[in-house]
């Protein structure tokens, strides 16, 4: 699949860095990635939905499959829901190669 903005609707560039749209499930055995839904990158995550330690885990996990450090990412909105946005001060282009390296069959 070629990395481009049509192909993943989850992701868009801004002036700040890349934003990644998630639909992420909670509470799972494992963290993976599970594929797209309703425009979002759907993931399962291995982290209780309880004081925010879902989405500190979510941001951990996201740097290190990004190679990425954790200061790099915030989560701009979903706080308290499934569906996130997060805002990573990297390359579009890192980004959709792991897109692409992960959902290889989109």
């Amino acid at each position: 699949m070629s990395p481009d903005n049509s192909a993943w609707p989850c992701v868009r560039e801004t002036a700040q860095g890349v934003v990644l749209d998630l639909s992420v499930i909670p509470g799972a055995k494992r963290t993976e990635v599970m594929g797209l839904h309703d425009g979002a990158l759907r993931l399962r995550l291995a982290a209780p939905p309880v004081d925010g330690k879902a989405n500190e885990a979510l941001l951990r996990w996201l740097a290190s499959e990004l190679g990425q450090p954790r200061r790099a990412l915030t989560l701009l909105r979903g706080a308290s829901g499934r569906r996130k946005q997060v805002l990573i001060e990297g390359s579009r282009t890192a980004v959709l190669a792991w897109l692409a390296a992960r959902l290889p069959a989109n």
